[in-house]
């Protein structure tokens, strides 16, 4: 992706922001029909203040970063939505994912054989609850049994669980583009 690219996603980002403050009607953005998964994160003095996406591409690029943007400013259950006084400070990253991979593994050393650390974003699955890390989270844990502890924790289970019970695990691969 170009950097011209990359800039005109960020701008659909940020425009979509200023317009809900600004009570303007969404406009169509392009005639790209390639469907693309993403994730929105938005920070505030280098803090969390948002992130939602999705895991699976069912919506075009555009669209995607639309309504994840939106959804981490105003939906995101662990943070107040977003202030239009807020909106100056805040800044946006945007992350769109490759395909999912199944890991398939014998037991516990297999699975963190088969993660790349610093590089795999990994979700987890077990019966209806599950959970995911996109591979920037790998700043702030930088052991990849604490991650897959983390990701246990963020889904419900208990932190070892991943150790004693086979999990849905997938992992992906992730192009961001920061403000």
């Amino acid at each position: 992706m170009t950097t011209e690219q990359k800039q005109k996603l960020l701008k659909i980002a940020r425009n979509s922001l200023e317009n809900h403050f600004d009570n303007v009607k969404e406009q169509p953005v392009t005639n790209n029909s390639e469907k693309a998964a993403t994730f929105v994160t938005l920070t505030k003095n280098g803090q969390l203040r948002g992130c939602v996406g999705t895991l699976l591409a069912f919506e075009t690029l555009e669209l995607s970063i639309i309504h994840n943007v939106l959804a981490a400013a105003f939906n995101d259950d662990r943070f107040p939505p977003l202030t239009k006084s807020e909106l100056s400070t805040i800044k946006i990253e945007i992350s769109i994912l490759f395909p999912q991979q199944q890991i398939n593994y014998a037991d516990s050393e297999d699975l963190l054989n088969k993660i790349i650390f610093g590089q795999d974003g990994i979700s987890i699955k077990y019966r209806n609850q599950s959970s995911t890390f996109l591979p920037q989270v790998w700043d702030q844990i930088s052991d990849k049994k604490e991650f897959l502890n983390a990701l246990c924790e963020k889904a419900g289970l208990p932190e070892n669980f991943w150790q004693s019970r086979k999990l849905i695990v997938h992992k992906y691969k992730v192009e961001k583009i920061s403000e």
